[in-house]
């Protein structure tokens, strides 16, 4: 596996990320409890989780405002960050510990691709812009998840995923992987 997952991940939500206007922080979004602004600090902070995983650290940027300052920026220098501790030396191949257990770097790096993907969907879909986003790299990420996601990791609040959604017919790939992932589309 290499990072080519994630680098495609980051400059398609980077783009989206660029979208946002700063009357928009406070709109609902597809993540029932978050707005736009708890979504762009997932978005940005989640760079870091990505990072300290691969380095083993304890996780140190929790509860920082991104929203407040220039987000896109700071996603620009956490997702280099991220994208170079995935390139380390063996990290692919190593088992990593993270806080909800163990994982090999190979399937951590297509979660973190995953995330930052979809985190982009639902921050368009909250902010209006276009959700057809990066139809071959979506289709990538939804044939991994559907292998990847069990019915165990589905539920409501606090569990990772919703329940599968429906996509309406003719859903683009970002679409149908949004409703994969529990989104209403």
């Amino acid at each position: 596996m290499s990072t080519a997952p994630l680098e495609q991940a980051i400059t398609s939500t980077r783009s989206v990320l660029s979208g946002v206007k700063p009357d928009q922080l406070d709109a609902s979004t597809p993540c029932a409890s978050w707005k736009v602004r708890e979504l762009v600090n997932h978005i940005v902070g989640g760079q870091y989780f990505f990072i300290a995983g691969v380095e083993g650290a304890p996780q140190t940027r929790t509860g920082e405002d991104f929203s407040a300052g220039d987000f896109v920026a700071a996603f620009d220098e956490g997702s280099a960050k991220c994208v170079a501790a995935f390139q380390g030396d063996g990290v692919m191949a190593k088992t990593l510990t993270l806080p909800f257990g163990q994982m090999p770097g190979a399937a951590f790096v297509g979660l973190a691709a995953t995330d930052t993907f979809t985190h982009g969907w639902d921050l368009a879909k909250a902010t209006g812009q276009p959700t057809d986003l990066s139809p071959e790299l979506a289709a990538q990420l939804l044939a991994g998840a559907k292998q990847a996601i069990s019915p165990a990791f589905r539920g409501p609040e606090p569990a990772p995923f919703g329940p599968e959604q429906q996509a309406p017919a003719g859903a683009t790939n970002a679409d149908q992987l949004a409703a994969f992932l529990g989104r209403t589309v």
